[in-house]
């Protein structure tokens, strides 16, 4: 028969250390404690039973790492099992919990550098050149690829995600970008830009610089129901569901040197209405800025801006003979249109270059203010709340742009403080 529950040795090594504090650090001895409290410092090895003793040390042997730490676990361990003094052998189930390792970090980087690598590859890769018919990588595609890829092990999601974040790489992430093959984009854009810095200097001259382009495909939509007002705590609400009514198009021509707009809403953007347009807003010049000796017109290079129709309204405004027969083709229009000597002069922006024109930054306020927003009964109601708020922007809110561009594409900054100079970002500076 067994030892009375009291007296057995297991209970009496259990309550003995039951005031033992959880061990900080791995590997560290509890003998090395500088508590001067004897309960609660391990048993010695004279206070254990001889039986006990080789209990713990058959199942607390030197332990062999059976398969490598792949996270923040207890780490597996092979438990070798030897013969007690009786001839039993000591069992899992006698081994003694004080034993157990406590909790360690366990250090990352199971993959070697090649597999790095080739994450790093495959993420670069268009996804339809090795099979995947998608448009760009998700962490879900990259992973099922690599597992499917005899060459790589199976990764997960989050060690793919510090791979590429590693790289500076995403792949989730796509902006646009505007290619230009005009190889007189930068002289055209430095003589617009300087156009801009000189516009205060000229305007003082009688000379004024101006901005003309249109707007098109305007929505005139009708919200389904009405916006419920914004409350404490709530904002506006929008409906979801709207009625079309149509499009509309705006002709705006920006003065530069004051910052107001004249604009014309029409049903369409053809050569006849943007000629109609030039003949407005001159006879609108003419009433706003009287004393104007030279007009300098910024446009882009769609080809109503410089048809033969336009080229006769120009000579018109000029004052000069129109002749047709020297006008036949595009690049002989555009020389006769940019011609300084004249009183209306052209700017052309360089081939996709329109973002040079400053009346987009005011078509872009024009959106956020009145058109996004907006709810248009009719083509009516867009066509009189557009030119409603012209007629407030000229009087309330008209002020020249603060341009900084300087006519240079790209200009090379230190991207942090941290990091070292060899390391810079690119960015527009306007």
């Amino acid at each position: 028969m067994g030892l009375p529950y009291a007296k057995s040795p297991w209970v009496r090594f259990f309550r003995s250390t039951e005031a033992l504090p959880w061990p900080a650090k791995r590997g560290v001895s509890p003998s090395t404690s500088t508590n001067a409290n004897a309960s609660t410092r391990l048993p010695t090895r004279g206070s254990l039973p001889k039986a006990l003793l080789s209990a713990l040390a058959s199942s607390c042997a030197v332990p062999s790492p059976t398969s490598l730490p792949t996270s923040w676990s207890h780490t597996n361990f092979t438990v070798t099992l030897t013969p007690l003094p009786d001839g039993a052998t000591a069992s899992p189930a006698k081994a003694s919990r004080a034993c157990e390792t406590s909790r360690g970090a366990v250090a990352r980087g199971l993959f070697p550098p090649e597999e790095r690598h080739q994450v790093v590859v495959l993420a670069t890769t268009q996804p339809a050149d090795v099979g995947v018919p998608v448009s760009h990588w998700s962490l879900e595609d990259l992973a099922v690829k690599i597992l499917q890829d005899a060459h790589y092990r199976d990764m997960s999601r989050s060690t793919i995600q510090r791979i590429l974040s590693q790289g500076d790489l995403k792949p989730h992430k796509c902006r646009s970008w505007l290619h230009s093959d005009d190889p007189e984009f930068e002289e055209k854009a430095l003589a617009i830009c300087k156009l801009y810095l000189d516009a205060p200097r000229l305007y003082k001259h009688g000379e004024l610089v101006l901005c003309c382009d249109e707007k098109t495909s305007i929505q005139a939509l009708e919200r389904k129901y009405p916006t419920k007002p914004m409350q404490p705590g709530r904002p506006e609400k929008q409906e979801f569901e709207y009625v079309r009514h149509g499009t509309r198009c705006l002709l705006a021509t920006f003065v530069v040197p004051t910052g107001m707009v004249y604009g014309d809403v029409t049903a369409r953007r053809t050569n006849q209405d943007f000629r109609r347009h030039i003949r407005h807003t001159v006879d609108w010049l003419g009433v706003q800025h009287a004393d104007a000796k030279k007009y300098h017109w910024v446009m882009d290079n769609l080809n109503t801006h410089w048809s033969l129709e336009v080229c006769a309204l120009f000579a018109r405004l000029n004052g000069i003979k129109f002749e047709p027969k020297k006008l036949k083709r595009g690049r002989e229009r555009k020389a006769f249109l940019t011609e300084e000597s004249h009183k209306h002069v052209i700017h052309y922006t360089p081939k996709h270059g329109s973002w040079l024109n400053q009346v987009e930054i005011w078509f872009s306020v024009l959106a956020r203010r009145v058109i996004r927003r907006g709810n248009f009964s009719s083509k009516a109601d867009l066509t009189r709340k557009i030119l409603a708020y012209i007629a407030y922007h000229n009087a309330e809110k008209a002020h020249p742009y603060e341009w900084t561009y300087t006519g240079k594409p790209l200009v090379a900054e230190p991207k942090s403080k941290s990091r070292s100079r060899d390391e810079h970002w690119l960015r527009l500076t306007r």
